[in-house]
């Protein structure tokens, strides 16, 4: 397989337009940045890894909201040799550098997010709702791992979102999602939402509003995504009790105001190595 560690670790030119559309919009969609190959051989290891770690078995009908949305599995990358290959892939942290305009990207942490068939709604939200984090050089890499047609659904954005201060106060749920729909509405921001092909991927600010359709076919939505952050990002003083949370679990032992530099953040890419 060394040909298709050679192929994820190769650099993807991101266009000035392409790095213009991220900053201007808060999100962009990139085709053919991974070959079929790479997502069937990488796809299948990780599948494994969420079929053996995931423990959500209650039946669809008795989960919340956040459980019907998909499965949720972190940090496999310290779960399997060939996953932590694909997770530090130096082609897909490059682009997330070019996009936040960083000499490099630190890893935040990895989720699979398995859509299960029936699998509900993804309320709309901000993902950094969520992280201790000083500022806003933020970004996920969504990546299907098969074609992602609108009925099995796809990530979708509000596009111009991620300069919107209301709901950053709002964690995934029923609530974020009726506020939210109302508020993006109201304000005029166009909703972005597409299949995917396969090979393409997406990436979105922490702070881009986003959300995702039901799961209405026969078939799981396999979904693996990486948080990247800027290198020289800081920890800040956490404001809700899931940025605490967090701090705990993704920045062991870093102090508020230091550079988020822990064994389990490590630089993926940086121009100065």
């Amino acid at each position: 397989m060394s040909d298709l560690k050679l192929h994820i670790n190769e650099p993807f030119e991101v266009s000035k337009e392409q790095i213009d559309f991220f900053r201007e919009n808060g999100f962009i969609k990139l085709k053919d940045v991974l070959s079929r190959e790479v997502i069937e051989y990488y796809g299948n290891i990780i599948s494994q890894k969420v079929t053996e770690l995931n423990k959500l078995d209650l039946p669809m009908k008795e989960r919340t909201t956040y459980q019907k949305a998909f499965l949720q599995i972190s940090n496999l990358w310290r779960e399997h040799k060939i996953v932590d290959e694909f997770v530090k892939s130096k082609r897909l942290a490059k682009i997330a550098a070019d996009l936040l305009g960083t000499n490099g990207v630190r890893l935040y942490h990895d989720q699979a997010l398995y859509k299960e068939p029936a699998g509900g709604i993804t309320p709309w939200h901000a993902d950094q709702f969520y992280w201790p984090l000083d500022s806003e050089k933020t970004v996920t890499v969504w990546i299907p791992l098969q074609n992602t047609p609108i009925e099995m659904g796809p990530l979708a954005f509000s596009a111009k979102s991620h300069s919107f201060s209301f709901g950053r106060d709002l964690e995934i749920s029923d609530e974020s999602e009726a506020k939210l729909k109302k508020a993006l509405d109201k304000e005029n921001f166009e909703h972005f939402v597409e299949p995917f092909d396969l090979g393409e991927v997406s990436y979105h600010y922490g702070w881009t509003f986003h959300h995702a359709g039901a799961n209405n076919t026969d078939r799981v939505r396999a979904v693996m995504t990486m948080i990247y952050m800027d290198e020289n990002i800081r920890l800040k003083e956490p404001t809700n009790n899931y940025q605490v949370a967090d701090k705990e679990t993704w920045c062991p032992g870093i102090k508020t105001g230091d550079t988020v530099n822990s064994p389990i953040n490590p630089v993926l890419y940086s121009s100065n190595s």
